[in-house]
This record gives C-alpha cells, sequence and structure tokens, in this order.
C-alpha cells in the first residue's frame, strides 16, 4: 500500500521561490558592493580625490545628484555600514540646504526599500512561528504605529536600520512608514549634514572624523538632546491617556441646587 505525500500548494512553492530569488539577488549586490566598491567609497580614497570630485560636480551637475541619490538608497536601503560617513560627505560634496534635501529624500527612499525587503522576505514566517505573541503587539501598533515609529526616529541609540527591518514585520502601511520615517529622521540628517558642511576638507573628516566637527562633549550633548526630543512626545501621550482614564472612571457631580 503506497502512500500519498502532500504536495505543497504551486502558490506557496511559487511565493518561496520569489522570496529566495530575491534574497540571492540581495546578497549578491551586498557582496559586490562590498568587494568592488567597498574601497572606491572609503573616506580616505574619497579625500584623495577631492579635486577631482569639485571638477566632475562642476561639469555633471544632473548625473553628480542622480548617481549620489542612487548610491545612498542602496546603502540605506540594503543596510550597508557607512550611512553616516557618507552623510557627512554629502554635507560637505552639497552644502547645508541642498545636503539636507538631498540626504533625507534619499535616506527615506531608502529605508522604504529596506521595509519592503523585511515584509516581503520575513513576515510571513514570523507571522506563523509568533502569530500569536505577535496579535497583541500588531494590534497596539495599528493604533500607535506612526507614533512609535516617530518616536523610534528620534532616538539615535536605536539604529535605523533595526528599526526598517522591524516595522516590516508590522501591519504599517508603506505610506504610513515613508512619511512619518520622512519627518522622523530630518533632524538627525540636518545635524549630520551640517556636521559635513562644516568641515574644511574631506582630509580633515578621513583623519578625525565627526570630532572634526564636534567635540566628544558636544556629541554627548546632541545625543541627549535627541533622546530627550523622543522621549518628551511619549511621556505627554502617556500623560493625556492618564488624564482621560482618571476623567473617565471619576464619578460624575451633580451640582448642588
Amino acid at each position: 500500500m503506497t502512500t500519498e505525500i502532500e504536495q505543497p500548494p504551486k502558490n506557496k512553492k511559487s511565493g518561496m521561490a520569489k522570496k529566495a530569488g530575491v534574497f540571492l539577488v540581495v546578497a549578491a549586490i551586498i557582496l559586490v558592493a562590498y568587494t568592488q566598491f567597498g574601497d572606491l567609497l572609503s573616506l580616505q580614497n574619497l579625500a584623495n580625490q577631492e579635486a577631482q570630485l569639485r571638477g566632475f560636480q562642476a561639469d555633471h551637475p544632473v548625473l553628480v545628484y542622480g548617481a549620489a541619490f542612487l548610491v545612498y538608497v542602496v546603502v540605506t536601503g540594503l543596510s550597508l555600514p557607512g550611512a553616516a560617513v557618507l552623510t557627512l560627505v554629502y554635507g560637505w560634496y552639497f552644502g547645508l540646504l541642498r545636503g539636507v534635501v538631498l540626504v533625507s529624500f534619499a535616506s527615506t527612499a531608502g529605508a522604504t526599500m529596506a521595509f519592503l525587503l523585511s515584509r516581503f522576505l520575513f513576515r510571513d514566517a514570523i507571522r506563523k512561528r509568533f502569530g500569536d505573541r505577535l496579535h497583541s503587539f500588531n494590534q497596539s501598533l495599528e493604533k500607535e504605529g506612526p507614533f512609535f515609529l516617530f518616536t523610534m526616529r528620534l532616538i539615535p541609540a536605536v539604529p535605523f536600520f533595526v528599526i526598517n527591518a522591524v516595522m516590516g514585520l508590522t501591519p504599517i502601511r508603506t505610506r504610513t512608514f515613508w512619511w512619518v520615517s520622512q519627518l522622523g529622521m530630518l533632524a538627525g540628517t540636518a545635524v549630520y549634514v551640517y556636521a559635513g558642511s562644516s568641515v574644511p576638507d574631506l582630509q580633515t573628516l578621513a583623519d578625525k572624523g565627526i570630532g572634526a566637527v564636534f567635540t566628544p562633549s558636544q556629541l554627548t550633548q546632541i545625543v541627549i538632546a535627541f533622546v530627550l526630543l523622543g522621549v518628551f512626545p511619549l511621556i505627554v501621550r502617556f500623560a493625556m491617556k492618564f488624564i482621560r482614564r482618571a476623567k473617565a472612571q471619576s464619578p460624575v457631580q451633580n451640582p448642588s441646587v
């Protein structure tokens, strides 16, 4: 007597194949980026070509802005290291205003790309494994999602690539993720671009890093300021909830006649 082995549905097999294909493509791009372009985009190498970079920007401005945008999207979208350094370089290269605009939109596009990759590759597997445990969390996130994401974006202690990956596993809408990230990352982007724009040359930045602009005490103050900026709206939110709950539970007092 033969026993038939149950085959997985074709659409399920097709979905798994697509995810495997996307994962392999992403892994290949990361490998190529590390091996072929890692040294090319290093801070020291860029410092050695400072004059050529300035001349190329003057001769081909549209190409330079397009390439800079694409590079930043790929770095942040694939969670490659170096986004902070790249932000400093863009501040030096493009100046404060143009650098903030470029980095702001490129970082949000990259974050959304990482968010969608995480959602496509891992959300079904995580939901299947931890569905019961995530149910209450997802219900809370549906109500608090934008506020929660905005708070996390303001706290520099939480790496952005972790936020992108984790939020991709939640039911938050892509459009909501995009505009909240755009606003939440703006303050940090402005600080880093300003730091880069204040550096006289790339060699100084390559030698001293962020210390070329900010002293350790100033950096500590900036981090504390961002933490307070992120925590403050959270405190206000909980305070408002507590007040509303207290009012709802208090007995209604009739005015004496």
